[in-house]
């Protein structure tokens, strides 16, 4: 006689409200974790990796004064806009040097 193969039970409420809960602490307090990854060779170190992770909210890693993204124009539409700005500016700069040089062409004029 063969016996149906046991299912494992499901989750109840009580583990999800604890992994909530344990996220949320995470979140509010932060972790982090460090470890370093040395390779030697007969004494000679020949690779070393430095992990650092840091697992926080936004708002804790701000007021821990970590706020990189912000100024990262891969992640931040403001420092997308900050930095064409700024290379708008140095081209208009560049070219008002170029026409400088040209004495006998006249700056067009914006239209």
């Amino acid at each position: 006689m063969t016996t149906p193969g046991r299912l494992p039970e499901p989750y109840g409420q009580a583990s999800g409200a604890n992994l909530a809960d344990i996220l949320e602490r995470v979140l509010d307090k932060g972790v982090v974790i460090a470890g370093d990854i040395r390779i030697n060779l007969l004494d000679i170190e020949l690779l070393t990796v430095k992990l650092r992770l840091i697992v926080a909210s936004v708002d804790k890693a701000k007021e821990m004064g970590i706020d990189w993204w912000e100024s990262d124009p891969a992640l931040s539409s403001r420092a997308r806009r900050d930095e064409l700005a700024r290379e708008n500016a140095e081209l208009r700069e560049r070219l008002a040097r170029l026409e400088e040089l040209e004495p006998g062409r006249a700056p067009k004029e914006a239209p």
